[in-house]
C-alpha cells in the first residue's frame, strides 16, 4: 500500500446524532477517503471524485462535513483546514 496523503487519528465521526467512533481515522491514500474506526474497521470509503467535504458555517471550528456515498459525516479533526486542502490536492489533476 502506498503511503497516505493524508492521515488524522483521534477523530471523532459521527452520522447525524450518533456518534459512530470518538477515536477514529480519516485517511486519504491512492485517491480514495476512508473513515476508520478506532480499531481499523471501515466505516465507509469512496473515491475523491465523489465525496464533497466542506466546513460548515454554524459549527465549532474543528468540524468538517464529509458526504460519502450519499451519507454525510460529522468529523472533528485538531485541524480541519488541513483535511479540506488534502481532499482538494488529491482531487486535482496532476501533470
Amino acid at each position: 500500500m502506498a503511503e497516505p496523503e493524508f492521515n488524522a487519528t483521534g477523530v471523532r465521526i459521527e452520522r447525524w446524532l450518533r456518534s459512530l467512533t470518538r477515536a477514529g481515522q480519516v485517511v486519504i491514500s491512492d485517491g480514495r477517503l476512508a473513515l476508520l474506526t478506532s480499531y481499523g474497521t471501515e466505516i465507509d470509503s469512496a473515491p475523491l471524485g465523489a465525496v464533497q467535504a466542506h466546513k460548515p458555517l454554524f459549527a465549532a471550528r474543528d468540524r468538517a462535513l464529509a458526504t460519502l456515498n450519499g451519507h454525510r459525516y460529522s468529523l472533528t479533526l485538531g485541524a480541519p483546514e488541513r483535511f479540506l486542502k488534502a481532499v482538494q490536492a488529491a482531487r486535482s489533476p496532476r501533470t
